[in-house]
């Protein structure tokens, strides 16, 4: 019997199982127990190397245990695979201790992550944000800061209807003709006044001549994008800074206006609707010619073009569009670069 408990202890404690000694080779099934305790450490010691594959075909309360700690650790391998690909909602319950140092590691990541993912998306958001803000602005810092008192007037409009009135126009359009031209883009001057409006005043009023520009306005800036300007010029003449849009796009952007004012008559407050026309002239702005020496002279030379453009479409009886040559200020004496090639210049007279 002691030699018996010496076998069994030793298949328990020993660094390796001992053979059955001859004198306990005629004890009944001790060859079988011998067997079992041999497979069972080799289970275990598979178990304490990371080694989950082992076929456990034994039956009884150890094999069973074992095969049960076998689909535990199993489990948990793959619950921990998914925690690695991403999936934080994995949670151990079977293995007590264990099991709340998995869960709470797991929710720390998931916060870590949560967190590191919103740093990471409102870092993106702001460094793109200030790439465009540096990129579009660093070189008109020396500008802005030399027009600092004339800004100040940007927050003025006209009284009566509500754009711009030529002061601001002038100043903010300034800015945005020098950002066009740092980003090598055209814009186009855009000037427009109402058909016969003296004679409308004579007719229904000064005050239905007030509400008409009013409407005229509001009808425009339904039909401008967030990037263009629009001012008043004086009594009916209205001014447009049409942004990124060459020649042809400034011509395209002054017909909608014109097509939309006249197909929205003017509502009298007699309930009576009152059609209305205007004339518009357009002048393109290429990118080279911009000179921060100059602007005044660039703003005045723009103008002049698209005023005189307007007034030959007043002459060819009005309601229509007309675009000015494509003519360079007086101080500019470079070469046209390659972009005036890619702004047609349609025939100076459009027919509607």
């Amino acid at each position: 019997m002691d030699l018996l408990v010496w076998l069994v202890n030793s298949l328990i404690e020993s660094a390796s199982p001992p053979p059955i000694p001859e004198e306990l080779q005629d004890v009944a099934n001790i060859e079988e127990l011998h067997q079992k305790l041999v497979v069972l450490r080799g289970i275990l010691s598979d178990f304490t190397k990371g080694n989950l594959s082992a076929d456990i075909r034994m039956k009884g309360f150890m094999a069973g245990s074992f095969k049960a700690l076998q689909s535990h650790l199993r489990h948990m391998t793959w619950q921990v695979q998914q925690v690695e690909s991403g999936d934080f909602t994995q949670r151990l319950q079977f293995l007590g201790d264990f099991s709340e140092a998995f869960n709470n590691m797991v929710m720390q990541l998931d916060t870590t992550m949560s967190a590191l993912r919103l740093k990471e998306e409102a870092l993106t958001t702001l460094a793109k944000t200030l790439q465009k803000e540096v990129e579009l602005r660093t070189a008109a810092v020396y500008a802005l800061k030399q027009s600092e008192a004339k800004f100040k007037y940007l927050a003025e409009h006209d009284a009566l209807t509500g754009v711009l009135n030529r002061r601001s126009f002038h100043s903010l359009t300034t800015v945005e003709i020098q950002s066009a031209s740092l980003a090598g883009m055209p814009c186009c001057i855009a000037m427009l006044d109402i058909d016969h409006f003296k004679k409308f005043n004579d007719t229904y009023g000064h005050p239905e001549g007030d509400e008409a520009l009013k409407h005229m306005v509001s009808t425009a800036q339904k039909h401008l994008r967030q990037c263009d300007i629009f001012g008043r010029y004086g009594g009916e003449e209205f001014i447009f800074f049409f942004s990124g849009a060459d020649l042809q796009q400034g011509y395209a952007a002054a017909e909608r206006i014109r097509a939309a004012i006249q197909e929205t008559p003017v509502p009298t407050t007699d309930k009576r609707t009152v059609p209305i026309t205007v004339s518009m002239g357009v002048a393109v702005i290429l990118p080279e010619w911009y000179s921060t020496e100059h602007t005044g002279a660039l703003m005045q030379h723009i103008t002049t073009n698209a005023d005189s453009a307007l007034y030959e479409a007043k002459k060819l009886s009005r309601n229509r569009v007309l675009t000015a040559a494509v003519t360079p200020p007086p101080y500019f004496t470079g070469e046209a670069s390659a972009l005036a090639s890619l702004v047609p210049h349609p025939p100076s007279r459009h027919s509607l």
